[in-house]
C-alpha cells in the first residue's frame, strides 16, 4: 500500500486508461459504498470561467460570518493538498491518507481515474469535519463530473465559453448542457452569466430548478468606489470591490451573493461579513500581480473567453514600454483564438515546456504563433521576438533578464504555468 500522498497519486495516475472517461457509474458505486455524504449545505460551482473566484469568494465570506468552511477547489498550482481546504487553509497531506486507503479497499474492481479517486478521497475528508458549508467546484462540464454525484443545495453556473469541445459540445448551448446537469429539482440555481445559453433555463424548467438569473432575480451596480447588489428580497449597498482583480470579479461577486440569499434561511450573512469577505478574499494565479521591477503578472487564464478578459484587464493597468509572456498551455486548447488575443499586448514570447504529456511543447507553441504571424492571421507588435524554454522558471528567468525596469513580465496559461513559477515562492523580481 502506498504509504505517501505523492505515492498515493503515483497510484491512481496508474490505475485507469484513460485520463478523461466522462461517466458517473463509478463515483456513484463508491459513494454508496463508502456512504458519502454530507450533513452541511453544499454549494456546488460550475462554469467555463469564474469557478475559483466564486469559490474563494463564498469561502471568505462564510468564513467572515463566523462559519466552519470545507472547500474542494483546482486544480492546485503546486501542493496537491491545495485542492482541500478547512477553515480557510489547505489540510495537512498525512490526513488525506486513510481516506485514499478506504477507497482503494473499497473499489474492488473498478477502475477509477485519477480525478475520480482524488475526488472522492477530498469529498471524504471534508465530510469527516464538522462543517457548516461545503463549496465543491466542478472539475470538467457539470452533468458526468465526478463531483456531480454529490446533489447540491445550491448549484451555480459563472460565464460559459467554449472549451473541452470534444467532451461538452461544439457551441454553447450544448456547453450550457453539460453544465446545467449540476441543477437538482426544486433547488436553487445561480446563473451569474449575464448572456447565458437558453439551454440553462430550458433544463431549469424541465426539472423544476429554481432558476435565478442575473439581470432578473438579482443585479448589481456601482461607480468608481463602491457598488450595490439587490435580489429578490435582500439588498446590500455600500460594498467595496473585491480584492481580486479584473474585469468580471463583479459579476462573480453577485452571483455569490445571490447563492447567499438562497440559502438565508440555513446560513444567515451579515452585511458586514460580506464587506470583509469581498475586501479579504485571496486567490493566486488569477490576475495576480505581483510588485517589482519590472512588475510581474500571473494569471491562469488558458482559453480565449478567460485570455480576452486578461487582455482586457492588462489594457487598464497603465502604460508598460513593453510586456515579456511567459506562455505554456495544453496542446487541445484554442491557441490561435489565444495568440490573436494577446499578440497586440506582448512584445517579447518566452513559450515553454510543461511536465505532463498533453501540453503543447515550447517549439510547438513557437512554430504555431510563427505560423499565424507570417500568413497574416496576426497582428503582433512591431518587433516582436519569440524564444523557447524547458520550463515556466527558467522561462521567466530569461524574461526577467531581458527586461527593463519599467517593463511588464506577464506570466500565463495552464495551471502548471503558472504553478511552475510559483513552486519556489512568489517571485520578486528586481532589476539590475
Amino acid at each position: 500500500m502506498p504509504e505517501t500522498l505523492d505515492e498515493w497519486l503515483a497510484h491512481c495516475e496508474r490505475l485507469h486508461p484513460k485520463v478523461i472517461d466522462m461517466t458517473l457509474d463509478r463515483v456513484i458505486a463508491l459513494r454508496d459504498r463508502l456512504n458519502l455524504k454530507f450533513a452541511a449545505p453544499v454549494v456546488m460551482v460550475a462554469g467555463t470561467n469564474g469557478k475559483g473566484s466564486t469559490c474563494a469568494m463564498l469561502e471568505c465570506i462564510a468564513l467572515q460570518a463566523g462559519y466552519r468552511v470545507g472547500l474542494y477547489i483546482k486544480p492546485h498550482l503546486v501542493h496537491f493538498e491545495e485542492r482541500c481546504r478547512v477553515g480557510g487553509a489547505p489540510v495537512e497531506a498525512a490526513t488525506l491518507l486513510p481516506f485514499f486507503a478506504a477507497i482503494e479497499a473499497a473499489r474492488g474492481d473498478l477502475t477509477l481515474s485519477y480525478f475520480e479517486f482524488t475526488t472522492l478521497a477530498i469529498m471524504m475528508r471534508l465530510a469527516a469535519e464538522p462543517l457548516d458549508l461545503v463549496i465543491l467546484e466542478v472539475g470538467l462540464g457539470g452533468r458526468l463530473d465526478a463531483v456531480n454525484a454529490i446533489d447540491a443545495d445550491c448549484a451555480v453556473i459563472t460565464s460559459i465559453d467554449l472549451d473541452h469541445t470534444e467532451y461538452l459540445g461544439a457551441d454553447r448551448e450544448s456547453v450550457g448542457r453539460e453544465k446545467a446537469g449540476i441543477m437538482r429539482a426544486g433547488r436553487p440555481v445561480v446563473v451569474s452569466d449575464p448572456m447565458p445559453p437558453a439551454s440553462l433555463a430550458l433544463r431549469a424548467a424541465e426539472i423544476g430548478a429554481d432558476l435565478r438569473q442575473l439581470g432578473r432575480d438579482f443585479n448589481y451596480n456601482g461607480d468608481r468606489q463602491q457598488w450595490q447588489w439587490s435580489g429578490r428580497e435582500k439588498r446590500f449597498s455600500g460594498l467595496a470591490y473585491p480584492a481580486l482583480r479584473g474585469v468580471n470579479q463583479l459579476l462573480n461577486a453577485a452571483g455569490v451573493l445571490a447563492v447567499f440569499e438562497a440559502l438565508y434561511a440555513r446560513l444567515p450573512i451579515s452585511a458586514q461579513a460580506v464587506r470583509n469577505g469581498l475586501a479579504m478574499v485571496d486567490l493566486p494565479g488569477r490576475f495576480q500581480v505581483v510588485a517589482g521591477q519590472p512588475a510581474l503578472v500571473l494569471d491562469v487564464a488558458h482559453n480565449p473567453h478567460a485570455v480576452a478578459a486578461l487582455a482586457q484587464n492588462l489594457d487598464q493597468m497603465g502604460f508598460y514600454p513593453r510586456t515579456h509572456a511567459v506562455f505554456g498551455a495544453m496542446a487541445d486548447k484554442d491557441l490561435p483564438a489565444i495568440f490573436q488575443k494577446m499578440a497586440h499586448l506582448v512584445d517579447v514570447w518566452h513559450f515553454c515546456d510543461l511536465e505532463i504529456p498533453r501540453a503543447a511543447t515550447a517549439q510547438d507553441l513557437q512554430r504555431q504563433f510563427e505560423s499565424l504571424r507570417a500568413s497574416g492571421g496576426l497582428k503582433p507588435v512591431a518587433g516582436v521576438a519569440s524564444h523557447c524554454h524547458a520550463d515556466p522558471l527558467a522561462a521567466l528567468a530569461a524574461a526577467a533578464a531581458a527586461a527593463d525596469p519599467a517593463d511588464r513580465i506577464l506570466v500565463f496559461g495552464s495551471f502548471y504555468t503558472v504553478g511552475g513559477v510559483l513552486k519556489n515562492g512568489v517571485p520578486r523580481l528586481q532589476s539590475a
